[in-house]
């Protein structure tokens, strides 16, 4: 099991949160986690975010323009 530290709402304050065993298959890499003080559950994911498109097209970065 993997172990880490977060901030535990219930707990109010930070302890140590570790992967269960997972029955996914992620192993160390488990997105679950339990606060090893109270027990309570977070689910750790990621995201990833789109540029914003106009009229159905992606719009190219910003360019950078000298003062």
């Amino acid at each position: 099991m993997s172990e880490r530290e977060l901030y535990c709402d219930t707990c109010e304050g930070v302890e140590p949160f570790e992967a269960p065993p997972c029955a996914d298959g992620h192993g160390a890499d488990c997105p679950e986690l339990v606060c090893t003080g109270c027990g309570a559950a977070v689910l750790v994911t990621t995201f990833a975010f789109h540029l914003a498109r106009a009229n159905g097209r992606r719009r190219p970065p910003a360019r950078r323009r000298a003062a």
